[in-house]
């Protein structure tokens, strides 16, 4: 008889017990199935062979046997040689994807998962830590987004970069994905700009408490919310609430979604041989987003949306890096070393004194208005070159200059745009 652990020697001992007790009368056989928990069928199954083999037909004959379901030693050593040489970098989850969707091996997660860290491929997971009650999701679309950015190594190389993702509480449904050198204001800006370009303006942000987001007067403390970075402006304009994490695990949904970008991307650049931010971004928008969402975004709980369309709103001046000046005796302003010039027009001579608002734009032009009236628009560099009937010694304006300097030119313009200067 194989020898077979005390566990099973004891379950087997109870199951002849209550046999016997069936067997002389003491209980009947519906009893009997119902103590041990076996169906009336299997129950028949068990006394014959108790009656044919004695006790040794109560132990389980399958133990030692190989399951009829265990995976060939050859796709074993197949799906092992692919993990070493093809997908090395890949999460256990991804290369299960791969091997259904790429070499047709279609055994389950956990059989992949054990064989590659039997062959120590794969690190066991640690064990969890104290249970943390989750945190609902929204009920509709576009009532809480998150915005959060990686940095990693994105690219092949040692260069690291920042990948910006804002993506759904509700569905998990990622708007927007770029790699960028740094996150920053700038970088922050283009990127809810593009999100309520597409879909419209949403109720609530949720965000670290990074300086381009919030203010904190010291570090660990409360943000201030009087005082307003250029992001939270820009919401407050478009009145979108802002609301400040203050841990890592109060971001869970987040930092769970980069574990999977980190985990996936890379690999997924690398195959495709993009090695540059421009390619992998292209490769992001054109592809990537839509396939990342198919796989991993669920349904809200209820099918409508919260986004509201827009409605006259100016996108490009609420996206900006705003500042408040005094204009000069000279009718020029100063914001980051560059000298603004604002021109002479029919609806105001000159502007010496009153406070102005500029407009720093994403695509580097800057724009200067007075109230809701644009008095000036300033492109971001000019070329040196000779000037139109000058002479060739002579340059062009410095940059900072309105971008027409013809009089006929600008009037036609103020003309055209109703007093506005839109040069």
């Amino acid at each position: 008889m194989m020898n077979y652990p005390r566990r099973a020697r004891e379950r087997a001992m109870k199951v002849e017990e209550v046999i016997l007790r069936a067997l002389s009368k003491q209980i009947t056989f519906w009893e009997a199935s119902r103590i041990l928990r076996y169906s009336p069928r299997h129950l028949r199954r068990v006394l014959q062979r108790y009656r044919r083999h004695g006790f040794d037909g109560l132990l389980d004959r399958r133990r030692g046997q190989p399951s009829a379901k265990r995976m060939p030693y050859a796709v074993a050593e197949q799906v092992l040689g692919l993990y070493r040489e093809q997908y090395f970098d890949f999460s256990v989850r991804h290369f299960h994807e791969k091997l259904r969707e790429v070499h047709a091996i279609a055994y389950s997660y956990s059989c992949i998962k054990r064989l590659l860290q039997g062959a120590g491929l794969v690190e066991r997971a640690r064990k969890r830590g104290a249970h943390r009650r989750r945190r609902e999701r929204r009920p509709l679309a576009g009532m809480l987004l998150h915005i959060d950015a990686s940095q990693h190594r994105w690219l092949a190389g040692e260069q690291w970069h920042d990948l910006i993702v804002i993506l759904d509480d509700a569905t998990s449904e990622v708007y927007y994905a770029q790699l960028v050198e740094q996150e920053s204001t700038l970088t922050v800006l283009a990127a809810l700009r593009e999100v309520v370009h597409q879909h419209g303006v949403f109720c609530a942000l949720y965000s670290d408490r990074a300086t381009h987001f919030w203010s904190t007067p010291k570090e660990g403390e409360s943000v201030d919310r009087q005082r307003l970075t250029q992001v939270g402006r820009a919401l407050h304009d478009l009145h979108i609430a802002m609301i400040p994490a203050y841990s890592p695990q109060a971001r869970g949904r987040s930092e769970r979604n980069f574990g999977t970008w980190q985990g996936r991307l890379p690999q997924e650049l690398r195959l495709r041989g993009i090695t540059t931010v421009e390619q992998a971004n292209g490769f992001l928008r054109e592809s990537y987003i839509a396939e990342f969402n198919r796989k991993f975004a669920v349904a809200a709980r209820q099918p409508q949306s919260a986004f509201v369309p827009l409605v006259g709103q100016d996108l490009e001046r609420i996206f900006s890096v705003q500042h408040e000046r005094v204009v000069n005796r000279d009718n020029t302003v100063r914001v980051a070393n560059r000298v603004l010039q604002i021109e002479k027009n029919h609806w105001c001579g000159t502007l010496p004194g009153h406070r102005v608002l500029v407009c720093e734009h994403l695509d580097g032009h800057a724009s200067i208005y007075l109230g809701p009236r644009l008095i000036g628009r300033y492109a971001a560099e000019l070329p040196v070159h000779p000037a139109p009937g000058s002479g060739a010694g002579k340059p062009a304006p410095p940059a900072g200059f309105p971008l027409a300097h013809d009089l006929r030119l600008q009037q036609q313009l103020e003309n055209a745009t109703g007093g506005q200067i839109m040069c």
